[in-house]
């Protein structure tokens, strides 16, 4: 309970919900040195307090471990912060005069970029067309939530040179009409690739896009236009109380923007960047992922992680599936890796022991990726590898107990489900009826013994966490499945200490005890006694990563 000098803070008058098992709570918190050095309750910690310590009366409101954001898209997030914001635009009248306003705003804009454009925005299939007559004379675009399709005007698609359509990977398609030309929808990443590019975000996007960095290496201005991004999205995370973050895209460039901000005092939050290990690419590309292992490996800024892609989404029906979509007999999506191939590379980043994250929606790419980390296990042995799958939107429940069998972590978006907070069930129909018991799974996953964590995929979705609880909290069954919402205290475990052991960072950070990061999130209120359906109303008071105040005060 003692310090070896004063501390430089302390966090008194709190309800410490510490996610330690020796002490679950506590009124009091002491960093020093940015290392929490004592938990206690508050005639234990205030007499630590010296001359020059800083304390802050948390006024009985929560504090908690800072929130392990277990799968974003940091600098992304950060450029698409000065884009047109679309939530809440219902219709064609609303989208024009949303877009208009936003160009006056913006009259050297090269690209006019919309966020958040769902994909029933004005009420029918948006084609270029339906742009054309939004603005014509400049290039627009707009992103659907889950960032997997794009919808461009035609201006937008002539200077991208796609309006006579492109040669892309499987499963990344310029939509082509019947006359030929492009319709102006454009699904996955090496799609809609060169529309981003207008806009001046091509080297941020390359992390998601293609995995691979700049080339030839951006000189020294380009480089602080894309740290500040990378740092707006740094300030958005902390003051959403957030101070640990995986960013799931990356490359060495992501990397070395981060380290840039490094060197100028501002990464205020833990970052792992994985190598995005993309369907043509060779294995001898995993040496890539092992240099950025070996270049970044230590408590602020990490890697040791490849990251990839094995479907698309449910909305555009690219998830990869076992059985057919309603309506659509014979489609199933396909899978962006085959099983064999797959295999091989699960084989190749295990040997080398490099964590593995793939994003699977569909209930065929989640089994696909499950055969596939079994295959590295039974190539390499067992090991604390905790290979990952993120979303796992759908899922065969005969696959349910691989996952603590093989030491998986789930990595799932709480936000991301029809039916959460205002979102209505009309998402629900491309799973169809029969197989909404097997959506989203939450209770049933931990149930069989995996480790679940939570995470917001900002900015497909809202990065809140205090969102993301209520919405976990909150979630109404689907018509004939089973309950799926976990408790409060499981909720926050899963924004806390199991992202931290879902990321290897159990120790460093994720709980409040003695000899851990000086990782805090103090709130404007105490989470146990305000409504579920009201944890929304709760703010950040502040943030603290490694002992410093990133947020607030």
């Amino acid at each position: 309970m003692t310090a070896t000098r004063a501390p430089d803070l302390i966090v008194t008058g709190a309800r410490v919900l510490t996610m330690w098992a020796d002490r679950p709570r506590a009124g009091a918190v002491a960093i020093c040195d940015g290392v929490i050095v004592a938990v206690g309750d508050r005639a234990e910690v205030e007499p630590l307090a010296g001359p020059d310590t800083r304390v802050i009366d948390a006024g009985g409101a929560t504090v908690l471990p800072g929130f392990v954001e277990s799968h974003l898209h940091l600098v992304l997030g950060g450029s698409e912060l000065t884009h047109l914001s679309l939530v809440g635009i219902e219709g064609e009248a609303a989208l024009t005069g949303a877009f208009r306003a936003f160009a006056n705003d913006n009259p050297d804009a090269p690209l006019l970029m919309g966020q958040g454009g769902d994909y029933g925005l004005i009420g029918r299939p948006m084609t270029r067309h339906d742009l054309d007559r939004v603005i014509a004379d400049r290039p627009i675009a707009i992103t659907a939530p889950d960032h997997h399709t794009v919808w461009a005007n035609t201006a937008a698609l002539r200077a991208a040179r796609l309006l006579h359509g492109a040669d892309t990977p499987p499963g990344h398609d310029v939509v082509m009409a019947e006359d030929g030309t492009a319709t102006g929808e454009l699904r996955e990443f090496e799609a809609f690739a060169k529309v981003i590019a207008l806009g001046g975000d091509e080297r941020v996007n390359l992390g998601i896009a293609t995995g691979r960095d700049p080339s030839p290496w951006p000189d020294a201005a380009a480089l602080a236009v894309d740290r500040e991004k990378a740092a707006r999205g740094l300030a958005h995370c902390a003051a959403h109380g957030i101070t640990s973050v995986i960013n799931m895209d990356g490359n060495r460039y992501t990397l070395a923007l981060l380290d840039g901000l490094r060197a100028e005092g501002r990464l205020t939050a833990r970052v792992k960047v994985p190598f995005h290990f993309k369907p043509d690419m060779g294995l001898d590309q995993m040496e890539e992922a092992s240099a950025l292992t070996a270049d970044y490996a230590d408590d602020w800024l990490s890697s040791g992680m490849v990251k990839l892609f094995m479907d698309g989404v449910m909305d555009s029906r690219t998830a990869f599936r076992l059985g057919d979509y309603p309506g659509q007999p014979g489609h199933r999506g396909a899978g962006l890796f085959g099983q064999d191939d797959f295999a091989r590379i699960a084989k190749e980043a295990d040997r080398r022991e490099l964590q593995i994250a793939v994003h699977a929606i569909g209930d065929a790419a989640v089994r696909r990726t499950l055969d596939g980390y079994a295959a590295a296990r039974a190539a390499n042995g067992p090991r604390d590898s905790r290979h990952r799958i993120e979303h796992i939107e759908m899922l065969d429940r005969a696959d349910l107990p691989r996952f603590a069998a093989l030491g998986v972590a789930c990595s799932i978006q709480p936000v991301h489900g029809p039916g959460v907070l205002d979102f209505g069930l009309d998402g629900t129909e491309p799973f169809g009826a029969d197989r909404l018991s097997d959506a989203f799974l939450c209770r049933d996953l931990q149930a069989a013994g995996a480790v679940v964590c939570f995470s917001s995929d900002w900015p497909v979705t809202d990065i809140s966490v205090l969102r993301g609880i209520q919405a976990q909290l909150t979630r109404r069954p689907y018509p004939g499945a089973s309950d799926q919402r976990l408790p409060l205290a499981d909720t926050l475990a899963a924004y806390t200490a199991r992202g931290a052991w879902a990321a290897h960072m159990e120790r460093l950070t994720g709980t409040i005890r003695p000899g851990l990061a000086g990782d805090l999130v103090i709130l404007t209120g105490d989470i146990e006694a305000v409504p579920e359906a009201e944890i929304d109303t709760l703010g950040i008071r502040a943030t603290i990563a490694g002992g410093r105040v990133t947020h607030g005060g």
